[in-house]
């Protein structure tokens, strides 16, 4: 079951809702909201330092960093290796070393143009089909 509950993804208005818990003064719920984050270390080093204020007012500052990530940036931090949740646009990370080749392919393309060895027709062709990758 814990197996289970761990490949769960964390879902941000929980999160904001346990870190908001955890910045009431007195109580013995700071760091409840790492447990659920699964940063268990944390949250016993909030739970063990409850009598003071300082476990609390980081509860209730983390509380306003997690809602102003947007849903991409929790999920991405928060919920690394697992799937994205259905509707969630993910953006898909660029590799700079492709754009470069891509950008290298395009201008020796244009040079070829430019030179007369390939057709306006062609250029276009292998233009789209280099930016479709």
């Amino acid at each position: 079951m814990w197996a289970e509950f761990n490949q769960q993804p964390r879902n941000q208005k929980v999160a904001i809702l346990l870190a908001l818990l955890g910045a009431i003064p007195g109580l013995p719920l700071a760091g409840i909201h790492k447990f659920y984050l699964r940063q268990p270390l944390w949250g016993v080093v909030y739970l063990a330092l409850f009598l003071l204020p300082v476990p609390h007012v980081a509860s209730g500052l983390e509380a306003l960093w997690y809602l102003l990530l947007d849903q991409e940036q929790f999920y991405g931090r928060f919920n690394p290796g697992l799937p994205p949740p259905k509707g969630a646009k993910i953006t898909p990370q660029i590799d700079p070393i492709q754009v470069q080749a891509i950008a290298a392919a395009l201008r020796d393309l244009e040079q070829l143009r430019q030179e007369g060895l390939i057709s306006e027709y062609e250029f276009e062709q292998k233009r789209r089909q280099l930016l479709e990758e």
